[in-house]
């Protein structure tokens, strides 16, 4: 593991993955809980940047608790990168309004590719970008419970025979303990 972790990668399930539809959905909360007890772990190990790609699900709900750890936290930067221009045109309007609003209160916004979605390859060139200008990743996975986020991982692993790169992850288990819990952070 790296010494101190500056930039930090967060991604994860889907909302659909997960059979999320609605913020309210008590699941949320829970994950939003642990992903603020790990972030916070981190910050006060001298995170600065917490990157996400603005998916719904884990992304967006990591961005939620930045801009609610950067009370506490002001140093705590939040940068967006999109895979390409225009990402999420195409949601449905109260899903656009969510990643508008996540948009508005980050420290820096942009796109890997400046075209409109193309072809697969804008894709690989993000996540490319994303271990390049990360120190970590923090995923929410579990391998007993595929998701997209399975690519990710595979190019993770690549990216570590050659590079110093950390991979942590919050599996269902540690959702799963931290809702029996109870855990309020």
């Amino acid at each position: 593991m790296n010494e101190t972790i500056k930039r930090l990668y967060v991604t994860g399930y889907q909302s659909y993955e997960l059979g999320i539809f609605s913020e309210q959905d008590p699941r949320v909360q829970v994950i939003k809980n642990v992903l603020k007890r790990e972030l916070t772990a981190l910050i006060e190990n001298g995170l600065e940047w917490i990157m996400v790609s603005g998916s719904l699900g884990t992304e967006v709900w990591a961005g939620q608790v930045v801009n609610e750890l950067k009370t506490n936290y002001p140093e705590l930067h939040l940068a967006i990168i999109f895979p390409f221009e225009n990402f999420g045109n195409n949601w449905k309007e109260h899903n656009q309004l969510i990643l508008s609003e996540l948009v508005q209160k980050a420290d820096f916004v942009e796109s890997v590719s400046h075209q409109p979605y193309q072809n697969p390859g804008q894709f690989k060139n993000h996540v490319s970008f994303l271990l390049k200008h990360t120190d970590a990743a923090l995923v929410v996975y579990d391998t007993e419970y595929t998701g997209k986020s399975k690519f990710f991982l595979a190019d993770v692993e690549k990216y570590q025979l050659k590079n110093s790169y950390d991979l942590l992850t919050i599996t269902m288990d540690d959702l799963e303990n931290s809702s029996e819990l109870g855990d309020s952070v």
